[in-house]
């Protein structure tokens, strides 16, 4: 079953159950997606790193992640959009899910559902299934109504699972917002006083509240967020060393190289070949 909605100004919503075998889909880069495993578990690659999801859990993914299939053994459904349909940054205040569900690290957001949980999303994609079927010129609202009803049910659970609790809200927003500043501006603004200056704190605030939510801290994040950035440079594009420093806004390739070593304990070339060999 595979469902897809495309608006007059390029907007995409789609939901299937066979991403795997959809290569228009697959080849639309532009898409966040949500996969749930309903039934048995399937193994993914992303960013070439092997990830195995089970059954009753859910991934959320950026455009920016690069997804293969290398088994399924059971059942999965997949929810995706793009920025056209629903722009997460520009209804921000809505969902919430910027720099959260969605940001542009590695590090993918996975949560497992409870059976209360569960059926709460069971209802939602059920309604999505059926408003997939009508036609009239209130379908495209009413899609957009359930996609923001999911992610807002996928931002309130994962949420609960990471203990957000009433008295941590002030802190994670300020994480969130840090993450979101950071997804804008790591090719540019590597410091940690850059950011703590657009959120008017002091870098040791910023470092207290991360440390309190017991995340990376603000320094790591940025690094990993450049880090990710390369490293998809160096598997998914032909540019060489130099041009990739100089996107990520390095002053030249060996101030790159330094960086890149101290961070995966390879060189760019040495990284791009092992990954190689192991497709090979």
């Amino acid at each position: 079953m595979t469902k897809t909605y495309q608006t007059k100004l390029k907007g995409i919503l789609a939901l299937t159950d066979s991403y795997h075998s959809e290569k228009g889909l697959q080849n639309e880069k532009s898409l966040y997606k949500f996969m749930w495993v309903r039934k048995g578990s399937i193994t993914l690659e992303i960013d070439h790193q092997k990830v195995v999801l089970k059954e009753s859990e859910i991934l959320s993914l950026t455009n920016l992640q690069h997804l293969k299939f290398l088994s399924i053994d059971g059942d999965y459904m997949t929810l995706l959009f793009n920025g056209n349909f629903y722009c997460i940054y520009g209804n921000d205040h809505e969902v919430s899910c910027s720099g959260f569900l969605f940001n542009g690290s590695s590090h993918v957001v996975r949560f497992m559902l409870d059976e209360t949980e569960r059926q709460n999303m069971e209802d939602v994609l059920r309604l999505l299934e059926r408003e997939f079927n009508v036609s009239d010129n209130l379908q495209e609202e009413m899609l957009r109504i359930l996609l923001k009803r999911f992610i807002i049910q996928s931002t309130r659970i994962a949420r609960h699972h990471l203990n957000i609790t009433q008295d941590k809200e002030y802190g994670f927003e300020v994480i969130r917002q840090f993450y979101i500043l950071v997804d804008e501006h790591f090719r540019t603004k590597k410091q940690v006083q850059d950011y703590a200056d657009m959120l008017n704190k002091s870098p040791k605030t910023l470092s207290n509240i991360f440390s309190l939510c017991k995340q990376p801290s603000p320094l790591r994040v940025i690094h990993e967020r450049i880090e990710s950035e390369a490293k998809r440079l160096l598997l998914y594009s032909s540019k060489s060393s130099k041009e990739i420093a100089d996107i990520l806004g390095f002053e030249d390739q060996s101030t790159f190289s330094r960086f890149f070593k101290n961070m995966t304990g390879e060189s760019p070339v040495q990284y791009r070949s092992s990954v190689e060999r192991i497709d090979n």
